[in-house]
């Protein structure tokens, strides 16, 4: 399988994912740092919230590995939440921060 075509299903599943308290998916808030895919097709995520404490600390991570074990091939998924880096505005894609008037 190929883990670009892989990688771009699992960016389509992740933009199904909301913060509850912005209108913007979880990818294009920049709250995704990595995503890595082995050759056993195991999937590893390092995310972050957009504040250690945000309300969904405890079920954001978990939706999150089961949008991802939707994709056809995937075996495991392993989530890394993250805080170093700190989340802030920046890391927002220029299609989220235009959503939500930065730009």
């Amino acid at each position: 399988m190929d883990k670009e075509f892989l990688e771009k299903e699992i960016i389509r599943e992740l933009k199904n994912v909301y913060d509850p308290e912005i209108p913007v998916d979880i990818y294009e808030l920049g709250l995704i740092y990595e995503i890595r895919i082995d050759e056993n097709l195991n999937v590893y995520i390092k995310m972050t919230l957009t504040a250690p404490g945000c309300p969904v600390a405890g079920s954001l991570p978990e939706e999150v590995k089961q949008k991802v074990k939707r994709v056809k091939s995937i075996n495991q998924v392993v989530i890394d939440l993250v805080w170093e880096p700190a989340w802030n505005k920046d890391m927002m894609s220029d299609e989220a921060k235009l959503q939500l008037g930065f730009i």
